[in-house]
């Protein structure tokens, strides 16, 4: 039976930290669904479905991902498509106790899935689509940091 497993998250935008954690977990899983919240009150840069195509351009050479946009619980996007294994990726150990917390929430409403963690690569551990955006917006360069699909259509949003 194949291992299915998700990795959901906003990708608001997608940095090369997300690209690393999904393409290191591509080679522990059969098939990896990237889920990205369509959560119109958090008031994204991009829309979900601009979201699910830079994804999609980022991770194309990856052959055992797809992705696509779900609004609502993790455990029910992972029901759908019959995951047993939740993504989250790690950069500090402040991520960890929010991450743990969600964890456990996770496994109370659907204890068949687990959630793996997969930690940063060391270069990314400082890098958050939250500091991507504010760096754009003040004119800074994130070419190193976002994969060249994101890097193009932050160009619409500011200096890369």
């Amino acid at each position: 039976m194949p291992v299915v497993a998700i990795y959901p998250g906003s990708f608001d935008p997608m940095t090369m930290g997300h690209l690393d954690v999904i393409t290191r977990a591509g080679k522990m899983f059969d098939r990896i669904v990237m889920g990205v919240v369509a959560n119109p009150s958090k008031n994204p840069l991009f829309s979900a479905e601009a979201r699910v195509a830079l994804a999609q351009e980022s991770s194309q050479h990856l052959n055992n991902i797809m992705v696509e946009s779900f609004a609502g619980l993790t455990v029910d996007f992972a029901k759908k498509h019959d995951a047993s294994v939740v993504i989250r990726g790690l950069r500090a150990i402040s991520d960890f106790e929010f991450e743990f917390q969600m964890s456990q929430m996770n496994k109370t409403l659907y204890p068949e899935l687990e959630t793996v963690f997969v930690m940063a690569k060391l270069d990314y551990t400082f890098l958050s689509s939250s500091m991507v955006k504010e760096v754009v917006m003040l004119g800074g360069d994130v070419s190193t940091l976002v994969p060249q699909a994101v890097q193009k259509a932050l160009r619409g949003v500011g200096q890369t």
